[in-house]
């Protein structure tokens, strides 16, 4: 009975925020902090992002806080993604089972890129000044077992973006619910990511200096506009995943996922997975909208996995496609002791 009232408060949760985040043209680049949509973990990324009904590990705190509840005792995590555009990121993560209270965690996203050029409507061509700009996302990931078939995870992050002389604050919160039904290799997952509060950007750019008066010996001055509010990319993922074959070393698994925006229309993705025996795994994906120009497509990627002593040492690595852009890879290092 307790189960089933988990699973069917989770379900009508995410079914009203499914309604609420409907997709559709009108929504497209209705949402800033995009670079909260930038996958983590070359597992997933590689599968497509389809790996909300199957993902575990740290790889787990991006695509779904509930599979982190799969840690048994401490792992860290570090990735790099040279993405597109020149952007640079760099992730950090580390979780710890604490006995039957459930697993705890932090992570933190670096995203870089180069150095722009001033322009103003007297300098089109540039002043000869440059500004910078910097995003980073820091969380922590409570993640929990709750029966032997729900598991249950949340990630509540800090976001903090500078642009310039200008700054931004904001939190977002990711609820995630996987469920094994127990019945042929079928699992089920569900996750919404981003809910949180609208951000604004404030700081020395929105000044402006004026006269007040007629009298030439007046003091100037100065004044700070406000900016317009804008909402986070929030969004619901629903998916599923079967193991296809289970045949002594080799194993395949299949995965797709639903994801409704509140930013653009909706998207499919779809992936699968083969290990042979639980130490080389080849991945690939595809990632689909009906949305005009949509930016991503196919997604292949390895990984390798090996024992050190007690720890155990896994490397990943994904390519994925990026219309209008160069594609980008992904590098993903991870040990478990």
């Amino acid at each position: 009975m307790k189960q089933r009232l988990i699973l069917a408060a989770a379900l009508v949760t995410l079914l009203v925020a499914s309604t609420a985040y409907a997709g559709g043209d009108l929504k497209i680049g209705s949402a800033g902090a995009q670079h909260l949509r930038i996958p983590i973990g070359s597992r997933g990324t590689a599968m497509g992002g389809s790996t909300v009904a199957n993902s575990y590990g740290l790889d787990a705190i991006y695509w779904n806080p509930a599979g982190a509840s799969s840690i048994e005792g401490t792992e860290v995590m570090w990735s790099n993604r040279q993405y597109i555009a020149d952007i640079d990121i760099n992730y950090f993560a580390g979780a710890r089972r604490v006995g039957d209270f459930g697993v705890l965690g932090f992570n933190a996203k670096i995203t870089s890129m180069d150095d722009e050029i001033v322009r103003t409507v007297e300098f089109p061509a540039g002043t000869g000044a440059t500004f910078s700009s910097s995003f980073a996302v820091v969380g922590a990931t409570f993640a929990r077992t709750l029966t032997d078939r729900v598991s249950m995870g949340i990630n509540g992050s800090v976001i903090y973006e500078k642009i310039a002389e200008q700054t931004g604050m904001g939190a977002a919160f990711d609820i995630g619910f996987s469920y094994n039904p127990g019945w042929q290799n079928l699992t089920f997952g569900a996750v919404i990511k981003n809910l949180g509060p609208k951000m604004r950007y404030d700081g020395p750019g929105f000044d402006l200096d004026t006269e007040t008066g007629d009298d030439p010996n007046s003091l100037p001055h100065t004044t700070r506009s406000r900016s317009s509010s804008f909402e986070i990319p929030s969004y619901v993922q629903l998916g599923a995943a079967y193991k296809v074959m289970q045949q002594a070393k080799n194993s395949v698994d299949l995965s797709g996922t639903f994801q409704s925006n509140n930013f653009s229309e909706d998207e499919w993705r779809v992936g699968g997975e083969y290990a042979y025996d639980g130490k080389l795994f080849l991945r690939g994906g595809y990632a689909a909208s009906k949305q005009e120009d949509y930016l991503f497509g196919a997604s292949f990627g390895a990984g390798v996995v090996f024992n050190v002593g007690d720890s155990r040492w896994q490397f990943d690595y994904a390519w994925s496609q990026s219309e209008f852009f160069d594609d980008s890879q992904y590098l993903t290092f991870q040990v478990g002791f």
